[in-house]
């Protein structure tokens, strides 16, 4: 069984937020939702989260998981104001264990927060399986762009994170903390071996003034014409291409404040005495100066 797949695009972050169901009246999974987040002003709201609320109720689905391809560095989760409104259980990859570790020494987080993945309701292993309704879901580990990173097959839609984008726009970054370029060469040959029937449904889309955000390619048309994996591209050239062009891109802007969120599952960190939930920022720590 094949699902039906809704997507959200969020321009002031270039994400997809996709519902992903079995039929209207049946069952659903919400996949990378979106807390709108005023980096400026340091305000959160659920509209972009309410949008997908609301085709949730029109199609009558009930929710049975919120999943995240990984803890994104470009917007903060609204997982667990999902989570709250629905009742559905969370997953992300195994692999937020050594992300949270990794960001709790870099953030000087308080003592209490565990690095176990504790805050999830599930961590999928490579091969994991889970059902949605009368559709069966395969976790694929593929990790590169960060240690976490999975892949979800549900029926012939594989929703791929940041492992690739638009065939135009390449491939994700390697060089956050704990990323690889190897491996995420690797994890996009996994890819490339699904069949050629497979949807893949990218977690974001950056495109020009020429186009619409586009949020479905396939593996044929990725091994064709991806900028950076594509064609004759073999595994030391793209390692030697994405080290390079990381080594010039600019730390994502709210890398900081959504890691805080997104290693404990979209919740805010604890309130101060005050009351005031607050937001830390290492200096000089993370790219290089300006």
């Amino acid at each position: 069984m094949n699902p039906l797949v809704e997507g959200f695009y969020d321009t002031a972050t270039s994400t997809f937020t996709y519902v992903v169901y079995d039929q209207d009246g049946g069952r659903a999974a919400i996949i990378d939702p979106v807390l709108d987040f005023d980096a400026a002003a340091a305000w959160t709201s659920t509209v972009s989260a309410d949008r997908v609320l609301e085709f949730v109720r029109e199609h009558r689905l009930a929710v049975d998981w919120i999943l995240e391809t990984h803890a994104h560095a470009d917007h903060l989760t609204a997982a667990a104001y999902l989570k709250g409104k629905t009742g559905a259980k969370l997953a992300i990859g195994h692999g937020i264990t050594q992300v949270q570790a990794r960001f709790k020494a870099l953030l000087g987080l308080e003592p209490e927060f565990a690095t176990d993945g504790s805050e999830f309701d599930r961590l999928f292993a490579d091969g994991d399986t889970f059902g949605i309704g009368g559709l069966e879901g395969r976790a694929i580990a593929t990790p590169g762009h960060t240690d976490d990173s999975l892949t979800y097959l549900i029926g012939d839609a594989a929703f791929v994170g940041d492992t690739v984008f638009a065939p135009e726009t390449g491939t994700a970054r390697a060089d956050f903390p704990g990323g690889d370029a190897r491996k995420l060469y690797l994890s996009i040959r996994k890819l490339f071996d699904l069949p050629d029937s497979t949807r893949l449904f990218l977690c974001h889309d950056y495109p020009s003034a020429e186009r619409e955000a586009r949020p479905q390619s396939s593996p044929d048309e990725q091994k064709q014409r991806n900028l950076h994996v594509g064609g004759q591209a073999d595994e030391d050239a793209f390692v030697k291409m994405r080290t390079e062009r990381d080594a010039t891109l600019p730390v994502p802007k709210l890398i900081l404040p959504a890691l805080q969120v997104n290693i404990r599952a979209g919740e805010l960190p604890p309130p101060d005495a005050n009351g005031i939930c607050y937001l830390r920022l290492p200096l000089n720590q993370l790219g290089s100066s300006m």
